[in-house]
């Protein structure tokens, strides 16, 4: 498993301002749709591509376009939509699946309680967007959710990461899997309730408000 923490002082920038309790939601949605982009950048550093013949005003050239199957961003909700606007606005060609997680905040296990995920995904390039990788456990089970269909090149971008859950994560997922993982920042540590620290917050609901 690679893990790619990106140094770039417009992502620090942007995640200062996230991570300031004072930061209203509107302002905090637009930020981690900027940041997300930037994270995009890095993320589809190595999206497959293949050649193609073109004709520009000039003469012809060998120019370069993305191969298909198409690439698949799956957001996990909720928290993962408001990450999607800042990966399809660089892939704007790819296919959308979404993936319903959610946490037991008691024994942080993970149940899924939704998917519009194709069947068979063999050949896709994946790309997981979720704000946190925190114990690990959600992007392990989004990331053997895939694998079970077929898919082998998987890309999980987050806006923070604890080491706790890097290290969980490269653990439990097999070399079968060629996994990413790209992040604005690794923080400390988590806490007993299984927060990043010093981390942002909840981001769903700082993303979306507080659901009773």
């Amino acid at each position: 498993m690679r893990v790619l923490e990106i140094d770039h002082p417009l992502v620090a920038h942007k995640l200062t301002v996230l991570r300031d309790r004072s930061t209203h939601s509107s302002v905090f949605r637009q930020l981690a749709d900027e940041l997300v982009t930037l994270l995009a950048y890095e993320a589809t550093r190595n999206v497959a591509v293949a050649p193609v013949e073109i004709e520009t005003p000039v003469s012809g050239m060998t120019g370069t376009k993305l191969t298909n199957p198409k690439p698949m961003v799956v957001p996990i909700l909720r928290a993962g939509l408001g990450m999607l606007d800042g990966m399809t606005r660089l892939l704007p060609t790819a296919e959308v699946g979404f993936l319903g997680m959610v946490r037991n905040e008691e024994t942080l296990e993970v149940t899924t309680y939704a998917n519009r995920l194709p069947d068979d995904l063999t050949g896709r390039q994946c790309f997981v967007v979720d704000p946190m990788l925190a114990t690990g456990h959600t992007l392990i089970a989004a990331v053997n959710y895939l694998h079970e269909r077929g898919a082998r090149d998987i890309t999980c971008v987050t806006l923070l990461s604890a080491p706790e859950g890097i290290a969980t994560l490269s653990e439990a997922i097999g070399e079968d899997v060629d996994l990413t993982v790209v992040t604005a920042a690794i923080d400390d540590r988590l806490n007993a309730s299984g927060y990043i620290v010093p981390g942002l917050g909840d981001a769903g609901d700082r993303l979306f408000g507080v659901v009773d």
